[in-house]
């Protein structure tokens, strides 16, 4: 297995569990310090407490729906030389548009989709001095639409095109991944409604997902779907006709 010794702060937001705690035990495997973000401080101490070297680390508590939010993130980052930053809080909503109220459904475009376009812009000038990485934590619900999770595809779409230009534009000066996972033991689906059949034959452990993106990091950057599940998946997301694909989802997602 390869070493690594890397140092340098690592901000990752939604450490509070899923990918984000398993972001964080592999990051600080490979030296890193690290800058927890979350906005529920028990859940967030869990992940701390699962540190092997937990005094090497912050906490940094900011709700990204607040109006305060952001500028409560980048407070907690004043002042730290950051090497690396990850994209990782997210949330959905299953259900109908139509019967979903519409403060959830904007609150997924905040935390999804500004939250990471805004928190990049703001810290990427200390990104590129530090000759870092950003890690954008996308998802294949981004490659077509999804009926009954419309917001959170719309979101994700989003995601994926601009961490991808962001990749193009800074190529020879930062590293950028783009990581595009499909279904995957995180409890997305407890917070979102999912039901729990919807696309279990895809599913791939969380170790396994964060291991490629790191990997896809090592090598330079890029689009990472990660294992043959998902990359399955994604085949058939992109050989699939549009109108087919749609009522497929309809019939699979519908409430």
């Amino acid at each position: 297995m390869r070493e690594h010794t890397s140092t340098g702060f690592v901000l990752i937001t939604g450490a509070s569990g899923g990918f984000g705690l398993e972001f964080s035990r592999q990051l600080e495997a490979r030296g890193y310090s690290l800058l927890l973000h979350g906005r529920d401080r028990p859940r967030l101490q869990l992940t701390l407490d699962a540190m092997h070297h937990p005094d090497r680390h912050r906490l940094i508590l900011a709700d990204l729906n607040a109006k305060a939010g952001l500028a409560d993130l980048l407070a907690g980052t004043a002042h730290t030389p950051l090497t690396g930053l990850v994209n990782n809080a997210g949330f959905g909503i299953w259900g109908s548009f139509e019967q979903t109220g519409i403060v959830p459904q904007i609150d997924v475009i905040k935390t999804d989709l500004k939250a990471p376009i805004a928190l990049t812009h703001a810290l990427l000038p200390t990104l590129l001095k530090q000759n870092g990485f950003i890690i954008n934590v996308s998802s294949l619900a981004g490659v077509s639409p999804l009926p009954y999770m419309s917001t959170y595809a719309a979101a994700k779409a989003g995601l994926t095109f601009w961490s991808e230009a962001l990749r193009t534009e800074l190529a020879g000066r930062i590293r950028v991944v783009t990581l595009a996972p499909g279904p995957s033991p995180t409890g997305f689906r407890d917070v979102s409604g999912m039901p729990d059949g919807t696309g279990s034959f895809f599913r791939t452990p969380i170790a396994k997902i964060i291991s490629a993106s790191l990997a896809t990091l090592d090598h330079g950057g890029g689009y990472c779907v990660p294992g043959w599940r998902h990359r399955l998946l994604y085949t058939l997301q992109k050989i699939t006709p549009a109108g087919l694909a749609l009522r497929i989802m309809s019939k699979q997602l519908r409430p």
